[in-house]
């Protein structure tokens, strides 16, 4: 799992959670980091990762989930990666409408969904 909060997003504490329960679960997980643009996001998958996780805290930041959506897609990877989403704003909704393939309200939840996502 490579797992980052999106550009223009500093918040961590919850993607720091989120990893947490993943390698708790057994997830090898890379930490993107913050701040982080969909061209590396899009490099995690090409390296590998079977699921990429993205955060944000600010609604301002939201539109980059899609932007990476798009661009695992203009990649040719979309098919070969799932996305987990999560964040305060986010909202199952949002996730449908911009194509991830799941939604993740809080850390715990986070990593059943991830384990059913490449199950």
């Amino acid at each position: 799992v490579a797992i980052g909060t999106v550009k223009g997003d500093l918040h961590d504490i919850g993607k720091n959670l989120v990893a947490m329960m993943l390698e708790g679960t057994g997830f090898e997980v890379r930490d993107l980091g913050v701040d982080v643009p969909p061209e590396t996001f899009v490099k995690a998958a090409q390296d590998g990762a079977q699921v990429i996780g993205m955060s944000a805290l600010l609604t301002t930041t939201m539109g980059r989930m899609e932007e990476t959506i798009e661009a695992l897609r203009a990649a040719g990877l979309r098919e070969k990666v799932k996305v987990l989403i999560g964040g305060a704003p986010v909202t199952q909704d949002f996730a449908t409408r911009i194509g991830a393939d799941a939604f993740a309200p809080d850390a715990s939840s986070a990593a059943r969904i991830a384990r059913q996502l490449v199950a």
